[in-house]
């Protein structure tokens, strides 16, 4: 192939992993997103290491950690200068696109984000925040003039993105990100008609959700399933478009979400937190071309700040200094190799990393300290949640033998040695990446941030 892959990144905004049909979800069917799961890399134990909307999304444009990007709260502004996606692939020659919800600029919620700060992007037609999903406006290019999407955002932006893909210059590669704001709250915004499809009343609800909660727990459910419907619908739009433009085999087609949901799991709402339904997030990376038209499943762990490099790498396009995160071109191609010889060698291909790092700088926002809001970091590895706060040890879990995570052994006195092996290796992760557990404020000084949080 003489011309560079097209890439087609498409996220969504607190979407989890065992929301979907490939991960475990049998409360709605996700057929489309099922579909693409089955000829993609899905990688089972993708992580969102700080699980919250702006570092997580300045993680992905960087390749960075947030204690270097700085993004470690929401509604802060992300480096003008910083080397992004954007950036990079406009330097190699693709036409770069960004169409929805953005979050990295802080400028305003609804205000225009001036061309400099859109990072690379040539075509722009984004908002930094909204999830007023049915008024919702964006910016288009270098305009001040406010516009807004036709009815249900979601369905309007990837129409957009599917004029774009069918108007691309055919000599040109291209990338473009397609940021949607759904499953995030508000749930009860999500269209009728995917809300009639769901019996609140029949949800089952996981293991984790205690009886008292459960009422609530299934009516918060049953707009979010009614957003992710909307979703698995315009994904099967955006694949069309592919098929019919003889596009699919040559293009990168990602799916991804900046975090999950917690929705009332341990008794929790939202992001933020350790917890698998709060870390765990759909990644999935098809290219035909490369990888062939099955699916495969690696067990790899794979952070938010790898994802780029991953991009770059199966772009063959130089990866800059800048970025912290790993690139897993290489173990994907050896991942298939070994997998499809006589006999499998998969599970022994050595992968990039074998566990990740979690962490939340300063508390904020949906997790402040009033509701158990705290600085942290942690691993999650191939059996353990591990997490320590401020003050030691606060989180481990058996997730082999205690999988919606019921029980936490941090205080277990039996566990003693497995707590230090586990501190122990968190400590050198933390070195490994210059990183380190701090109160918030000093990370909150350190990027002139003090005044935003309490």
């Amino acid at each position: 192939m003489s011309q560079k892959p097209n890439v087609v990144f498409v996220f969504a905004d607190q979407f989890r992993r065992q929301a979907t049909g490939f991960g475990g979800e049998t409360n709605i069917q996700t057929p489309h997103l099922d579909c693409l799961a089955s000829e993609s890399i899905d990688f089972v134990n993708a992580i969102s290491g700080t699980p919250v909307c702006c570092p997580a999304r300045a993680s992905l444009l960087t390749g960075q950690y947030p204690h270097h990007h700085g993004v470690i709260i929401n509604d802060v502004p992300m480096d003008p200068n910083a080397e992004t996606m954007g950036k990079l692939f406009s330097k190699a020659g693709y036409d770069t696109g960004y169409i929805g919800k953005w979050h990295v600029n802080a400028n305003g919620r609804s205000s225009p984000i001036p061309v400099e700060r859109q990072h690379g992007f040539k075509y722009w037609k984004a908002l930094e925040c909204s999830h007023d999903y049915n008024t919702s406006h964006y910016f288009e290019g270098s305009s001040t003039e406010m516009k807004t999407w036709e009815g249900y955002d979601a369905i309007a932006q990837t129409d957009d993105a599917i004029s774009f893909i069918k108007s691309r210059k055919k000599d040109s590669p291209f990338l473009l990100t397609l940021s949607w704001g759904p499953p995030h709250d508000p749930y009860e915004t999500a269209p009728q008609q995917y809300l009639d499809l769901i019996n609140e009343d029949m949800i089952v609800l996981r293991e984790n959700v205690t009886a008292s909660e459960a009422d609530k727990a299934r009516t918060l459910l049953k707009g979010y399933y009614a957003h992710i419907l909307a979703l698995d619908e315009c994904l099967n739009s955006l694949m069309e478009a592919l098929d019919e433009e003889s596009l699919a085999d040559d293009t990168i087609l990602v799916f991804w979400s900046d975090h999950g949901d917690m929705l009332l799991s341990h008794g929790e709402l939202f992001k933020q937190r350790p917890w698998e339904e709060s870390i765990r997030v759909p990644l999935l990376i098809r290219f035909p071309r490369r990888f062939g038209p099955k699916g495969k499943q690696p067990p790899a762990f794979i952070n938010t700040p790898d994802i780029l490099p991953t991009l770059l790498g199966l772009c063959d396009m130089d990866i800059p200094e800048s970025i912290d995160g790993t690139d897993y071109s290489t173990y994907i191609s050896e991942y298939i190799t070994a997998s499809d010889s006589p006999v499998s060698t998969a599970n022994e291909t050595k992968a990039p990393a074998d566990c990740a790092l979690l962490a939340c700088q300063s508390p904020f926002g949906q997790f402040t300290r009033e509701v158990g809001g705290r600085e942290y970091r942690g691993l999650r590895t191939s059996r353990y949640t591990y997490v320590r706060d401020l003050d030691g040890p606060w989180l481990l879990y058996d997730n082999d033998g205690d999988p919606y995570q019921l029980t936490n052994l941090a205080r277990d006195d039996t566990k003693k040695e497995l707590i230090k092996e586990l501190d122990t290796q968190l400590s050198q992760k933390l070195a490994q990446h210059d990183d380190a557990l701090l109160p918030g404020i000093e990370l909150l000084k350190k990027f002139h941030y003090a005044g935003d949080v309490d």
